[in-house]
């Protein structure tokens, strides 16, 4: 299978939102359906094929991948939804939650997540690959999750009562979507902690950048918040530094807080606004074939520049900061970020399911390997419990000065700046 970056997929395994790109088979799927539906045996050997090709480890997580196919395919099926249940015990097999098969509705789900309008309570949702719990990676800004007060690292153990003891992440989208409007109640636990939380679903319109500007005595400083890597979040990142170049900003504080990733060559985009030049990401397949991204000269300032990350930066935010970071391009402040470095290539398969399979880990360039490790900030600043629930109940104040994370960053950013023109004088010097 042919993979380009615009087909990879970087983002965690998510409730409400997941920005992907789907190559492969197509969506033109009337033959294939009335194929599979006559053999759903053929679909589980479709699947086997694309993990024996493609898988990122080559001992398939020391599985005897062989010895698997002749287990399932020594099967017989009278039904897609027999070969459905087969299908998703032998990804089990794997160990790795980020490979998963996607029954029709939820590809579906999946690919309605793309178009940036969502039906949900906006949470991004990962299984944690040891204790195999629903771990919430970010809620999404400004939707029933956020305003609520649930936050990255909740630990959902409960939907509507039902507990999610050996539930898939695939399971738990299933019931906590629904009509706008409806009702569902997540139990959660937070430390030794179990919260309660009664949310109302909606219609979620999601735009991945927003941007504004704050008064320093060293000048207008540019502030954007970017959620998600969406397909249009290059897009609305341009025009964002764009419009805040014209406003002659002296710095920029980029926040990349509870940002759970998206497509990776959204990422290298973005990267490549802010970095001249130097090695963005290397992705490394099971083959140790290593291919690089570079900045390309095409950066829109050379501003100085804080990020601004936390335990639900994941992924493409991760490759964003740690490639920003290792070019000295960037100072990074608040804490550890998720540390989730796999690539995931998402195939649509004959019968209109779907298939993610973890085909790549990626390096920063310095080749650090963040997977379960994440990136650590230049300046370590956690929130209190007290003022995490201040900010969850205050959204105005993120990005300004009442943020305790964003105000340190504001105070690097200031020395930054001065470090910049001073350079700049020494420059300009005949």
């Amino acid at each position: 299978m042919a993979i380009t970056k615009r087909g990879l997929v970087l983002g965690a395994t998510a409730v409400a939102v997941s920005a992907v790109t789907v190559t492969g088979a197509g969506l033109h799927l009337s033959q294939g359906q009335a194929f599979f539906q006559e053999s759903p045996k053929e679909l589980v050997d479709e699947v086997w094929q694309l993990i024996d090709r493609n898988y990122v480890d080559a001992t398939f997580n020391q599985v005897d991948w062989q010895a698997v196919r002749r287990e399932y395919l020594g099967r017989t099926y009278s039904s897609r939804e027999e070969a459905y249940a087969a299908i998703r015990e032998m990804l089990e097999k794997l160990e790795d939650p980020y490979t998963r098969f996607m029954d029709p509705q939820e590809f579906r789900n999946m690919q309605i997540d793309t178009s940036g309008e969502l039906t949900g309570v906006g949470i991004q949702l990962s299984q944690d690959a040891d204790t195999k719990e629903l771990v919430v990676i970010a809620p999404i800004e400004d939707t029933p999750a956020d305003r609520a007060g649930i936050q990255a690292r909740d630990v959902i153990i409960k939907i509507d009562g039902r507990s999610t003891e050996g539930m898939d992440t695939n399971q738990a989208v299933t019931l906590i979507r629904g009509p706008v409007g409806s009702e569902v109640t997540l139990t959660i636990r937070r430390g030794t902690q179990e919260i309660e939380f009664r949310l109302r679903r909606a219609r979620i319109e999601v735009h991945p950048v927003r941007f504004s500007t704050q008064d320093t005595p060293d000048g207008k400083v540019g502030y954007i918040r970017l959620n998600t890597f969406s397909a249009n979040a290059a897009k609305e990142m341009k025009e964002a530094i764009q419009a805040l170049e014209r406003q002659n900003v002296v710095g920029y504080i980029m926040d990349l807080r509870s940002n759970p990733g998206g497509l990776l060559y959204a990422s290298i985009d973005i990267a490549r606004m802010w970095l001249n030049e130097g090695v963005i990401v290397s992705t490394v397949n099971r083959q140790g074939v290593s291919d690089r991204e570079h900045a390309n000269g095409t950066a829109l300032t050379d501003k100085p520049l804080v990020i601004l990350v936390d335990g639900g930066s994941a992924s493409a935010s991760e490759i964003l900061s740690g490639a920003l970071q290792d070019n000295d391009r960037a100072e990074l402040v608040g804490t550890k970020t998720f540390g989730k470095g796999l690539v995931q290539s998402v195939r649509s398969l004959g019968d209109g399911s779907g298939l993610a399979v973890t085909v790549a880990k990626y390096l920063t360039p310095s080749g650090r390997d963040i997977n379960h490790a994440g990136i650590e900030p230049d300046v370590i600043l956690e929130l209190t419990e007290a003022q995490r629930e201040a900010l969850s109940k205050n959204r105005e104040a993120i990005g300004t000065p009442a943020d305790p994370q964003f105000a340190r960053a504001l105070q690097v950013l200031n020395q930054e700046i001065a470090e910049y023109r001073q350079r700049r004088r020494a420059n300009a010097t005949p």
